[in-house]
């Protein structure tokens, strides 16, 4: 990876071959985009803009595309190479570039930033990604896993073929890739009053019960930020309240290839309240749920990762009315568990304790990213190059 002075990220394929002599590398197609978020916003969702640098040369009278593909990834890659498959597209789209075919883009200011870039061999494209597809969600994998990581991912890939959709596996070095996401952020109304629960417990030998109250201050909490649960507690029995856990538990539910539903706790804490008999209690207790305290649980559903860099805990799968639940891949969703541990007292106490307890959903999600004005946006824009390079070699004069 390299920068210069027009922000152009440069990712290169080559191989490295340990030949006498020296090694051309002559450049058949690069790939352009200028970004690799693409906000669902529910009603759209942001066009993918690129171009692809086509050099004619050497193509052996072959045609050039381009390709976008939304797959689940439900296994490890490495096992592909024994004749097993464990990827299954979602929705893909193809389009031709070379020789120029129907494909005819209106141009914005993005292909334009990016034409410059490429030069008169720059070839435009645009995808409208479709608003019932899944966003990008990554299950963590364990320690020790290799290769790619399971979930729903987004891939651009152009490369040289004879056909759109060729059977046989394409050479490495006939292909360039980039892996975007498809994310979307939390709505404006974000201060909504938040969900409220409440119970009334009966004991055994107590003709009196203890109400418990929980609520949040609102309805969507941003990653990371810290989440105010505010609990009431009446105990009108003769029993103490030792102390107050609350849980955060990550739903995920696959619905793609089978009905695998499975629930994580990604954050536990206690809090060392006593709530005597006969007494009320009135706090909010604060807790924050993050993935760096969750790096080593395997399957945890996490935001679309892009290579190298890090993400956060998967928001919230957001549903439009009359959505296919099977097409979104894997749904994800929040809740708090507010647990009182309740003591009977005396020698046997701590072994007859009993709990009581409410659940609250908790909504997760992205913030939306400021405003900027059309000139900042052009300034900013960070084309992401990819390229193929084909070797040859070249005798030792």
């Amino acid at each position: 990876m390299s920068t210069v002075r027009d922000c152009t990220l440069t990712t290169e394929h080559s191989r490295d071959l340990n030949v006498s002599g020296t090694l051309i590398a002559l450049r058949k197609l690069t790939l352009y985009l200028g970004k690799r978020d693409y906000v669902d916003h529910v009603q759209n969702v942001d066009s993918i803009e690129g171009v692809v640098k086509i050099d004619p040369a050497d193509l052996g009278g072959k045609k050039v595309f381009v390709q976008l593909a939304c797959a689940f990834r439900y296994g490890r890659e490495d096992l592909d190479v024994i004749g097993l498959s464990f990827r299954k597209d979602i929705w893909f789209k193809h389009l031709q570039l070379y020789p120029a075919a129907d494909h005819k883009p209106t141009l914005t200011p993005m292909h334009d930033c990016l034409l410059k870039k490429a030069g008169e061999q720059g070839h435009a494209f645009t995808f409208d990604i479709p608003i019932n597809l899944p966003c990008s969600v990554t299950l963590q994998p364990g320690p020790d896993d290799a290769g790619k990581a399971c979930g729903v991912d987004f891939e651009v890939k152009t490369y040289i073929s004879d056909v759109a959709d060729p059977e046989e596996k394409l050479d490495k070095k006939d292909t360039a890739r980039l892996i975007v996401r498809k994310i979307q952020f939390a709505p404006d109304a974000t201060g909504a009053p938040g969900p409220k629960a409440d119970i009334c417990k009966s004991f055994m030998m107590s003709d009196k019960p203890v109400h418990l109250e929980a609520s949040l201050d609102k309805e969507i909490y941003y990653h990371g930020d810290p989440i105010n649960v505010n609990v009431k507690v009446k105990n009108e029995t003769t029993k103490t309240v030792t102390k107050i856990k609350v849980t955060v538990d990550q739903t995920t539910d696959v619905v793609l290839y089978s009905a695998d539903k499975y629930t994580k706790t990604v954050l536990c804490q206690e809090f060392g309240e006593t709530i005597d008999a006969n007494s009320t209690f009135d706090k909010s207790l604060t807790i924050t749920p993050l993935l760096a305290d969750n790096k080593e649980k395997r399957g945890l559903a996490l935001d679309g990762r892009l290579k190298d860099e890090d993400t956060n805990l998967a928001s919230n799968t957001i549903m439009r009315d009359g959505m296919d639940k099977e097409v979104l891949g894997i749904l994800v969703s929040y809740k708090i568990k507010v647990n009182l541990m309740v003591s009977s007292g005396g020698l046997l106490g701590g072994l007859t304790a009993s709990d009581v307890q409410v659940e609250l959903p908790l909504i997760l999600m992205n913030p939306k990213p400021q405003e900027v004005s059309r000139w900042e946006s052009e300034e900013r824009m960070l084309p992401l190059r990819l390229s193929t390079f084909p070797q040859q070699k070249k005798d030792e004069e």
